[in-house]
């Protein structure tokens, strides 16, 4: 097993260019499973309801970045569909096996969103947008990259919402049981625990948004041993906090 007591930084199968497109597929669809076993949709949704104060008949515009094959914003777009609130989502991602797969998604259950191949750390971010947010990308990026995507993310929305795997020795065994328990996928089998290995852990964390300039940050453990990070532009200049 990884030794966790420090980030053990290293390239993921997922992060490479030249996965065959039958492969990436298959991994996409094991990851979907994982996201849904571990409620990461309404965890993301929770915090823009919260913090937006989304309203009866509202509308947002939503940029989702790094959105891989688009389950977790068409599960958002669901969410918020209950509620009477519409979303205008744009989806960033820079596999064309992801968008395309994403496209189709949303496209079967009649979400609106528009895809952009681009990466999203070596490119400018649109902006403008109520809400950008991200799930499971910040562990795939060394810290200068995660700092610097963090401040571009800022500068593209008002509230920024992100999950992410939080390191643990628990949290390690139990990517390793979960994704050969939900796919058979061998990039996620590896990728899995290697995620984990990957992830900041929470001290990490709040060191990486004081360097991003994302000051009144709000940190939350999150169930299954992952965390979710909210900050909002008008919490600028207030501590960051730590919700255990």
């Amino acid at each position: 097993m990884a030794v966790l007591s420090q980030r053990e930084f290293q390239p993921e199968l997922m992060d490479q260019f030249d996965i065959p497109k039958a492969e990436h597929v298959r991994a996409l669809q094991g990851l979907r499973r994982l996201n849904t076993a571990s409620g990461v949709s309404r965890q993301l949704w929770r915090q823009i309801a919260m913090n937006r104060g989304v309203l009866l008949g509202g509308r947002l515009r939503v940029l989702d970045v790094a959105c891989g094959g688009g389950d977790v914003a068409m599960s958002i777009w669901k969410l918020a569909r209950r509620h009477s609130v519409t979303l205008d989502m744009v989806g960033l991602d820079r596999s064309p096996t992801a968008c395309e797969q994403a496209s189709q998604r949303c496209r079967v259950g009649g979400a609106s969103m528009e895809l952009v191949c681009t990466d999203a750390v070596q490119s400018p971010l649109p902006g403008g947008f109520d809400v950008v947010m991200s799930s499971l990308f910040l562990h795939h990026l060394s810290r200068p990259d995660a700092v610097a995507l963090l401040a571009k993310m800022r500068d593209a929305g008002r509230l920024l919402v992100v999950s992410d795997l939080r390191r643990s020795a628990v949290g390690y065994l139990v990517a390793h049981a979960a994704c050969r328990l939900v796919t058979r996928s061998p990039i996620v089998r590896y990728d899995g625990p290697q995620s984990v290995a990957n992830a900041f852990s929470i001290t990490e964390v709040a060191d990486l948004w004081d360097e991003a300039g994302l000051s009144g940050a709000i940190v939350r453990r999150a169930w299954p041993w992952r965390l979710t990070i909210t900050h909002h532009e008008d919490w600028s200049g207030s501590s960051l906090q730590l919700v255990r």
